[in-house]
Order: structure tokens, then C-alpha cells, then sequence
């Protein structure tokens, strides 16, 4: 009787306890920050539309730099949700201005948009009832409880996404500002630019240590204002160092400048030595010939420009649908941003592009051969 050979067992046999064991021990993102393509970590830029430009938002040990515009303060924007962004994922934030106060800036940082009534009733929670019974003692009481309680419950509808919407008429609440670890400096007192360096090399020296695996933020306002006096070179320096300083770090660090001040020569080499390099334009008020060419001309508020993308420990290059996007507010309070499109000319529907005005009566009764 013929007995049937067993099968031997294969040595190219998957190990599903190396591979179970190496996905348990990677290690978890931080906190307010995300794992992209690659094992890239990224951190919001506090615009939702800016993060999905530049696909997944600002990299984990890069250099932000934008170009400031001399008519109008629009890098405030992105200067302001970036740093609301950090309050409110709790991460450590250090603040660098060429004002005498700089933590009057403070102030001006956006509250996050608390959730609508028709989210919270898709999504009801356990402590849904809670939730607004504390939302109406909060409108109601709120001159008898104080103002941290009513804080409090307004915090309560507010999610701690990666990328939050800011609402640009509110101020950040101020238990929020008092509660982080938010250091300011005045760079205007300093003669040159190497106090400004200890401060960086001493933050970023804490979050390695603190053992909570947050990530930190630096902002940096108007790095060359001219009431400062630096050198070129000094400044060219520490751009140098802060970069070299961030690549091993859980740190990403956003310096605006306005390029019109500085020679050709060296605002070429500012932007080289940006990883991701972004510039703000305004608008002009009344420019009829830019309002008959953009759809939307009406509502836009200014004109963003991504130059450059950061690509660390990576050969794939990030393609973008498009490099200059409008400044729009969405219900007036939330800052948006979108492709530009052009307008319809005039006698064309503008639904086709496969039809044409002028030259489709030509064409009737001929026939085309191939």
C-alpha cells in the first residue's frame, strides 16, 4: 500500500512573531502629531488646507520660513494659527519678536472653533447631557461662576484634532496661555544674535529630556526687522545653526522675513537654507483686470505661494496641484485656502473646455477626416 509523502516545511516561512513584535515596538507619534508616508512625523501648521498642500502638514525637524509682504501683515496669519495650534495640543512654544512686548502677541492668537450643535448630536458622547448642561450654566452664569468655569465648558466642545480651525474674531482663552509652557523673547534688546541661539539650543535641549514625547514649536517674528541691526552674515549664521539644531530634534521652528530689505545675494541664500519656503502677497483693493480673470476675487483676502517643500530622509518629491493658492475666510472667521480658478471668458458657458466660442460655427457642416 503506497502511503502519501508528507510535505516538508518551507524555509522561506514568514515570521509572524518578528514582524508582530517590530509593529509593537514602533514608536507611538507625540502628541498633536501624525506618522505621513515614510515614518515622516508631521505637526499641523494650523490650517487644515496648508497640511493637505503640503502633504500632512510641517515636518518634524524642519525650517518654516515665509516671505513677509511689505503692503500688507498677512504672515501674521499663518504666524498666529501656528502658534494657536501648539496651545492647544499643549506643546511647548517659544516665541521670538522684534517687540519690545512680546508677549502682548499672545493675546492676539485665535480660539479654536468649538464643535456645532449638529456634530455633537451626530456623535453623542457618554457625557453628552454634561456637556450641555455645562455649555448653558456657562452662558447663563457666567458672570457668577468666573470665567474659568465658563472657559472650561467651552473647552469641552473643542476637539484636539491634528489640524483645528481657528475662529480669527476670538482671542485664545488666557487660562490656556497661563497653563503652557510658553517662553517669549524680545530679540530687539540683544546686539547680535547669540543669546537668541542659547534660547533655542536650551529649548530644544528640554524636549529630548522631558520624557513626554512632546513636540515643540518655535516661532520667530521679522528675523531682520530693521530696528534690530543685525549683520547679514550674522543672521545667515543662525539660520545655519537653528537648522543644523532642529534636524535631531521633536522641533519644528517658523522664521518670517521681509525679503525687501535684505540684498538679492542673501535673501537667495535665506531661501535656500529653508526647507519649506512659503510667501504672502495682499491684494489690491480695486484691481479690475485681476477681477475679471479669478472667480471668487471678491472674497479673497491675499495670495499664498508655496515655493518649496521640505523633504527630509527622502528621495520621493512631493508634487503639488498647484503652488500659488488665495487667502480666503470662511464665514468670516476661518482661515481657507484654494486653487485659483480662472474665470469664464465672456460669450462661453465655461462647462467644457472641450468647446470653443469662436471657432465651433466654423465647423458646422464640414466634416473632419483622420
Amino acid at each position: 500500500m503506497a502511503t502519501t509523502p508528507t510535505a516538508r516545511p518551507s524555509s522561506f516561512s514568514r515570521n509572524t512573531s518578528t514582524s508582530a513584535a517590530s509593529s509593537a515596538s514602533a514608536p507611538a507619534p507625540a502628541p498633536g502629531s501624525r506618522i505621513g508616508a515614510g515614518g515622516a512625523t508631521f505637526v499641523s501648521s494650523g490650517i487644515p488646507d496648508l497640511d493637505r498642500i503640503l502633504g500632512g502638514g510641517f515636518l518634524l525637524g524642519s525650517l518654516v520660513m515665509v516671505m513677509e509682504d511689505a503692503e500688507a501683515p498677512h504672515h501674521l496669519l499663518l504666524l498666529r494659527n501656528f502658534m494657536a495650534q501648539g496651545v492647544v495640543h499643549c506643546q511647548p512654544l517659544l516665541f521670538a519678536s522684534p517687540a519690545e512686548d512680546p508677549r502682548a502677541f499672545l493675546g492676539t492668537l485665535p480660539a479654536p472653533v468649538a464643535a456645532s450643535k449638529e456634530e455633537r448630536q451626530r456623535a453623542p458622547g457618554p457625557d453628552h447631557d454634561e456637556q450641555e448642561q455645562g455649555l448653558r450654566i456657562a452662558w447663563q452664569y457666567k458672570k457668577y461662576f468666573g470665567e474659568q468655569q465658563a472657559s472650561n465648558a467651552h473647552n469641552k466642545d473643542v476637539k484636539k484634532e491634528f489640524g483645528n480651525n481657528f475662529d480669527l474674531r476670538k482671542s485664545i482663552e488666557r487660562h490656556m496661555l497661563s497653563a503652557q509652557n510658553v517662553d517669549c523673547i524680545s530679540i530687539q534688546k540683544f546686539s547680535n544674535l547669540a543669546p537668541l541661539r542659547e534660547r533655542c539650543s536650551s529649548f530644544l535641549s528640554k524636549l529630548t529630556g522631558n520624557g513626554v514625547g512632546l513636540a515643540g514649536r518655535i516661532a520667530i517674528q521679522s528675523l531682520c526687522a530693521p530696528q534690530c541691526g543685525y549683520s547679514d552674515w550674522d543672521m545667515v549664521s543662525f539660520v545655519r545653526s537653528l537648522r543644523a539644531m532642529l534636524r535631531y530634534s521633536k522641533a519644528v521652528a517658523i522664521i518670517t522675513f521681509p525679503s525687501v530689505i535684505l540684498p538679492p545675494s542673501f535673501s537667495k541664500r535665506w531661501q535656500h537654507l529653508a526647507d519649506t519656503l512659503l510667501s504672502v502677497r495682499a491684494i489690491p483693493d480695486e484691481d479690475k483686470d485681476l477681477a475679471k480673470l479669478l472667480t471668487g476675487y471678491q472674497d479673497m483676502v491675499g495670495l499664498l505661494h508655496v515655493h518649496k517643500v521640505a523633504q527630509i530622509s527622502s528621495q520621493v518629491p512631493v508634487i503639488l496641484e498647484a503652488s500659488t493658492f488665495s487667502l480666503k475666510l470662511q464665514r468670516r472667521r476661518s482661515l481657507v485656502l484654494e486653487r485659483l480658478n480662472q474665470a469664464p471668458v465672456e460669450g462661453s458657458s465655461g462647462t467644457s473646455y472641450g468647446t470653443a466660442g469662436p471657432c465651433s460655427g466654423s465647423l458646422k457642416g464640414s466634416s473632419i477626416d483622420f
